[in-house]
């Protein structure tokens, strides 16, 4: 937490308990901060979220009521503090931010995601607005869009990035010109229960620690496991590790789990 401010300002769920309450009741009521967009950040690099929190905040309609380090951690925040606008990234631990997403709008539908990341290929868009994303931005030029995109998202308006608006045009344009629906299918039909179990896989978690950080049996997580590799035809950890990698799910890193 940053030196100089209080617990009443600012959350860092990076430093909570799992299950604790984040935020006083009285401190979440939008009379707390009237007028204001209230903002989670979910990104697992500290100074990056030093760095959105001060360039949000710099702006006097908007607060940053909480941060989190990874999308489980963001999902008790969206669900816990209700804000209006939950920024997140893609490439975070325990939980992607397309998973993160996609239980955000099942668990706390009054929150719209926008997306921050340094992945824009056009399958994550695509993948991100199918999971309930309405904007998505890219880091690297950022900066001078985020407050307009936490406004619009706020108000319910579409809000990307002019290369990425550009693409999904050029696609939608394709589509109409053939007479056809653009739709691709989910990947190889993981559910969403499945996606998270592939993650903690790829992150080298074993199937006791799967079962504590999900809440459930390690038979269930061996049954998960199982599904995982057998739509994915793929049967060994490395094999995981690397798709993993190739999707986005996690970030290279310099070992790979053995079987």
């Amino acid at each position: 937490m940053i030196v100089g401010e209080t617990r009443k300002d600012r959350i860092d769920v990076s430093k909570e308990p799992k299950q604790a309450s984040f935020l006083p009741q009285e401190e979440s009521s939008n009379r707390e901060w009237p007028g204001k967009i209230k903002v989670i950040l979910s990104d697992d690099h500290n100074i990056v979220r030093e760095g959105l929190r001060l360039l949000l905040e710099s702006a006097e309609d908007i607060k940053v009521v909480g941060e989190a380090e990874n999308g489980r951690q963001a999902l008790q925040l969206a669900r816990d503090l209700k804000p209006d606008v939950a920024v997140l990234d893609i490439a975070m631990p325990v939980l992607n931010g397309l998973e993160a997403t996609r239980q955000i709008m099942k668990e706390a539908p009054g929150v719209k995601v926008l997306i921050l990341s340094s992945y824009c290929d056009d399958e994550r868009v695509q993948q991100l607005i199918e999971a309930g994303a309405i904007g998505y931005l890219v880091k690297q030029t950022a900066a001078a869009e985020l407050l307009k995109g936490v406004r619009e998202v706020k108000k319910g308006n579409a809000f990307f990035s002019p290369s990425i608006s550009k693409r999904l045009l050029d696609k939608m344009r394709e589509t109409f010109a053939t007479g056809g629906i653009h739709k691709e299918k989910r990947e190889h039909g993981l559910t969403s229960r499945e996606s998270e179990v592939l993650q903690l896989i790829a992150e080298g978690y074993a199937n006791k620690q799967i079962a504590s950080e999900l809440g459930i049996s390690i038979k269930t997580v061996e049954k998960h496991r199982q599904q995982v590799m057998n739509k994915l035809h793929i049967h060994d950890i490395a094999g995981l590790t690397r798709h993993a990698i190739a999707k986005g799910i996690i970030e290279a890193r310099e070992e790979i789990p053995e079987t």
